[in-house]
Protein backbone atom coordinates (compact mmCIF):
# COMPACT_ATOMS: atom_id res chain seq x y z
CA UNK A 1 0.00 0.00 0.00
CA UNK A 2 1.52 3.36 -0.73
CA UNK A 3 1.90 5.96 1.74
CA UNK A 4 -1.32 8.04 1.92
CA UNK A 5 -1.69 11.77 0.82
CA UNK A 6 -4.36 13.16 3.52
CA UNK A 7 -5.72 17.14 3.24
CA UNK A 8 -7.91 18.22 5.79
CA UNK A 9 -10.18 21.43 5.13
CA UNK A 10 -12.10 22.67 7.68
CA UNK A 11 -15.02 24.20 5.89
CA UNK A 12 -18.58 25.64 6.62
CA UNK A 13 -20.49 26.75 9.52
CA UNK A 14 -20.92 23.12 10.77
CA UNK A 15 -17.34 23.01 11.36
CA UNK A 16 -17.00 20.25 8.67
CA UNK A 17 -13.79 18.72 7.68
CA UNK A 18 -13.60 17.60 4.17
CA UNK A 19 -10.67 15.50 2.90
CA UNK A 20 -8.62 15.33 -0.46
CA UNK A 21 -7.00 11.65 0.10
CA UNK A 22 -4.92 9.57 -2.66
CA UNK A 23 -1.63 8.00 -2.02
CA UNK A 24 1.11 10.28 -1.73
CA UNK A 25 3.49 9.94 -5.14
CA UNK A 26 0.44 10.25 -6.81
CA UNK A 27 -1.61 13.41 -8.21
CA UNK A 28 -4.99 11.57 -8.34
CA UNK A 29 -7.39 12.59 -4.90
CA UNK A 30 -10.78 11.73 -4.04
CA UNK A 31 -12.64 14.47 -2.23
CA UNK A 32 -14.45 12.83 0.88
CA UNK A 33 -17.61 14.65 1.64
CA UNK A 34 -17.10 17.96 -1.19
CA UNK A 35 -19.80 20.48 0.69
CA UNK A 36 -19.44 24.66 1.46
CA UNK A 37 -17.09 26.17 -0.48
CA UNK A 38 -16.44 23.94 -3.71
CA UNK A 39 -13.84 26.89 -4.73
CA UNK A 40 -11.92 25.98 -1.59
CA UNK A 41 -11.23 22.17 -2.47
CA UNK A 42 -10.85 23.64 -5.97
CA UNK A 43 -8.12 25.54 -4.76
CA UNK A 44 -6.02 23.20 -2.45
CA UNK A 45 -6.15 20.91 -5.16
CA UNK A 46 -4.35 22.66 -7.38
CA UNK A 47 -2.21 24.38 -4.59
CA UNK A 48 -0.91 20.73 -4.22
CA UNK A 49 -0.55 19.75 -7.50
CA UNK A 50 -3.29 16.76 -7.15
CA UNK A 51 -6.31 16.13 -9.54
CA UNK A 52 -9.62 15.61 -9.10
CA UNK A 53 -10.62 11.48 -9.76
CA UNK A 54 -13.51 10.80 -7.63
CA UNK A 55 -16.08 11.97 -4.77
CA UNK A 56 -16.70 9.42 -1.51
CA UNK A 57 -19.95 10.43 0.75
CA UNK A 58 -19.39 9.01 4.15
CA UNK A 59 -22.87 9.46 4.21
CA UNK A 60 -25.77 11.93 3.25
CA UNK A 61 -26.45 14.37 5.19
CA UNK A 62 -26.63 18.07 4.08
CA UNK A 63 -23.81 19.24 5.36
CA UNK A 64 -21.61 16.71 3.75
CA UNK A 65 -22.94 16.77 0.58
CA UNK A 66 -24.32 20.28 -0.57
CA UNK A 67 -21.39 20.99 -2.96
CA UNK A 68 -21.79 18.05 -4.81
CA UNK A 69 -24.07 19.29 -7.67
CA UNK A 70 -21.62 22.41 -8.09
CA UNK A 71 -18.64 19.81 -8.09
CA UNK A 72 -20.45 17.17 -10.40
CA UNK A 73 -21.44 20.30 -12.78
CA UNK A 74 -17.54 21.66 -13.35
CA UNK A 75 -15.86 18.04 -12.75
CA UNK A 76 -16.84 14.51 -14.65
CA UNK A 77 -16.32 12.22 -11.61
CA UNK A 78 -17.84 9.30 -10.21
CA UNK A 79 -19.05 9.48 -6.74
CA UNK A 80 -18.63 6.59 -4.42
CA UNK A 81 -21.63 5.91 -1.86
CA UNK A 82 -22.86 2.98 -0.08
CA UNK A 83 -25.46 0.90 -1.27
CA UNK A 84 -27.57 1.20 1.41
CA UNK A 85 -26.95 4.79 1.45
CA UNK A 86 -27.98 4.91 -2.02
CA UNK A 87 -31.40 3.63 -0.90
CA UNK A 88 -31.67 5.60 1.80
CA UNK A 89 -31.36 9.49 0.09
CA UNK A 90 -33.05 10.63 -2.21
CA UNK A 91 -30.76 13.27 -3.13
CA UNK A 92 -27.55 10.81 -3.76
CA UNK A 93 -29.97 8.85 -6.31
CA UNK A 94 -30.14 12.09 -8.19
CA UNK A 95 -26.58 12.08 -9.27
CA UNK A 96 -27.91 8.88 -11.60
CA UNK A 97 -24.78 7.88 -13.57
CA UNK A 98 -22.17 9.45 -11.29
CA UNK A 99 -22.55 7.02 -9.06
CA UNK A 100 -21.51 3.95 -7.88
CA UNK A 101 -22.90 2.46 -5.33
CA UNK A 102 -20.35 0.17 -2.74
CA UNK A 103 -20.84 -2.83 -0.94
CA UNK A 104 -19.17 -3.36 2.32
CA UNK A 105 -15.64 -3.51 2.25
CA UNK A 106 -15.50 -2.66 -1.41
CA UNK A 107 -12.46 -1.15 -3.21
CA UNK A 108 -12.46 2.83 -4.34
CA UNK A 109 -9.63 3.37 -6.30
CA UNK A 110 -7.52 5.93 -6.25
CA UNK A 111 -4.72 6.30 -9.04
CA UNK A 112 -2.24 3.21 -7.91
CA UNK A 113 -3.71 3.32 -4.63
CA UNK A 114 -6.77 0.86 -3.63
CA UNK A 115 -8.12 1.90 -0.47
CA UNK A 116 -11.36 0.50 1.20
CA UNK A 117 -14.72 1.59 2.38
CA UNK A 118 -15.70 -0.01 5.97
CA UNK A 119 -19.56 0.24 6.35
CA UNK A 120 -20.37 1.52 9.80
CA UNK A 121 -24.30 2.33 9.92
CA UNK A 122 -25.61 3.55 13.14
CA UNK A 123 -26.16 7.44 12.08
CA UNK A 124 -27.17 6.03 8.69
CA UNK A 125 -27.87 2.78 7.42
CA UNK A 126 -25.12 3.30 4.68
CA UNK A 127 -22.81 5.32 6.40
CA UNK A 128 -18.63 4.59 5.76
CA UNK A 129 -15.27 4.89 6.28
CA UNK A 130 -12.55 5.32 3.86
CA UNK A 131 -9.44 3.48 5.09
CA UNK A 132 -6.89 4.65 2.79
CA UNK A 133 -3.80 3.18 4.36
CA UNK A 134 -2.71 4.15 8.16
CA UNK A 135 -5.28 6.85 7.57
CA UNK A 136 -9.41 6.54 8.14
CA UNK A 137 -11.49 8.67 7.41
CA UNK A 138 -14.55 8.19 9.60
CA UNK A 139 -17.20 10.75 8.67
CA UNK A 140 -19.31 11.33 11.83
CA UNK A 141 -19.52 7.45 12.49
CA UNK A 142 -16.61 8.27 15.17
CA UNK A 143 -15.55 11.44 16.20
CA UNK A 144 -12.01 11.73 18.46
CA UNK A 145 -14.27 12.15 21.36
CA UNK A 146 -17.72 10.96 20.33
CA UNK A 147 -19.70 9.55 17.65
CA UNK A 148 -22.57 10.26 15.45
CA UNK A 149 -25.91 11.26 16.43
CA UNK A 150 -28.32 8.14 16.61
CA UNK A 151 -31.57 9.52 16.90
CA UNK A 152 -32.07 10.89 13.26
CA UNK A 153 -33.80 9.51 10.26
CA UNK A 154 -32.25 6.36 9.53
CA UNK A 155 -30.42 6.13 13.12
CA UNK A 156 -29.69 3.27 14.66
CA UNK A 157 -27.77 2.80 18.24
CA UNK A 158 -27.41 -0.96 18.16
CA UNK A 159 -26.09 -0.58 14.64
CA UNK A 160 -23.60 2.16 15.73
CA UNK A 161 -22.50 -0.10 18.50
CA UNK A 162 -21.88 -3.04 16.12
CA UNK A 163 -20.07 -0.48 14.13
CA UNK A 164 -17.44 0.65 16.92
CA UNK A 165 -17.20 -2.28 18.50
CA UNK A 166 -16.59 -4.74 15.40
CA UNK A 167 -15.88 -3.17 12.15
CA UNK A 168 -13.58 0.23 13.85
CA UNK A 169 -12.11 -2.58 16.53
CA UNK A 170 -9.97 -3.94 13.33
CA UNK A 171 -8.79 -0.82 12.54
CA UNK A 172 -4.51 -0.78 14.14
CA UNK A 173 -4.08 1.26 17.20
CA UNK A 174 -1.36 3.85 15.01
CA UNK A 175 -4.17 4.30 12.29
CA UNK A 176 -4.91 8.12 12.70
CA UNK A 177 -8.55 9.09 12.42
CA UNK A 178 -9.40 11.91 10.79
CA UNK A 179 -13.10 12.70 11.69
CA UNK A 180 -16.08 14.65 9.87
CA UNK A 181 -16.70 17.69 11.97
CA UNK A 182 -13.65 19.37 14.25
CA UNK A 183 -15.52 18.73 18.07
CA UNK A 184 -12.24 17.69 19.52
CA UNK A 185 -9.06 19.89 20.83
CA UNK A 186 -7.08 18.05 18.17
CA UNK A 187 -8.09 17.76 14.87
CA UNK A 188 -6.41 13.86 14.20
CA UNK A 189 -5.91 11.15 16.71
CA UNK A 190 -4.23 7.64 16.24
CA UNK A 191 -6.84 4.96 17.09
CA UNK A 192 -5.53 3.33 20.27
CA UNK A 193 -5.78 7.15 21.46
CA UNK A 194 -9.34 7.61 20.80
CA UNK A 195 -9.89 3.94 21.85
CA UNK A 196 -8.66 4.25 24.81
CA UNK A 197 -10.28 8.22 25.48
CA UNK A 198 -13.52 7.71 23.77
CA UNK A 199 -16.14 7.18 26.15
CA UNK A 200 -18.23 5.52 23.16
CA UNK A 201 -15.73 2.74 23.27
CA UNK A 202 -15.87 2.33 26.98
CA UNK A 203 -19.35 0.14 27.33
CA UNK A 204 -18.70 -3.53 27.05
CA UNK A 205 -22.19 -4.47 25.87
CA UNK A 206 -25.06 -3.14 23.60
CA UNK A 207 -27.36 -2.19 26.23
CA UNK A 208 -25.62 -0.25 28.10
CA UNK A 209 -24.01 1.22 25.13
CA UNK A 210 -27.69 2.21 23.83
CA UNK A 211 -28.72 3.55 27.29
CA UNK A 212 -25.55 6.13 27.11
CA UNK A 213 -26.20 7.07 23.64
CA UNK A 214 -29.75 7.66 23.21
CA UNK A 215 -29.50 9.40 26.86
CA UNK A 216 -31.61 12.99 26.85
CA UNK A 217 -29.44 15.62 24.44
CA UNK A 218 -29.29 18.85 26.82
Amino acid sequence: MPDPYVRQLKLGPMDNFVYLVGAADSPDVVVVDPAWDVAAIEQAVAEDGKRLAGAFVSHCHFDHINGLPELLSRHDLPVYAQREEVAFSAELRELKDALRPLGPGDVVPVGPARFQALHTPGHTPGSHCLLAGDSLVSGDTLFINGCGRCDMKGGDPEAMYRSLSQVLLKVPDSTRLWPGHDYADAPVAAMGDVRRLNPYFSYPDVASFVAFRMRPRK
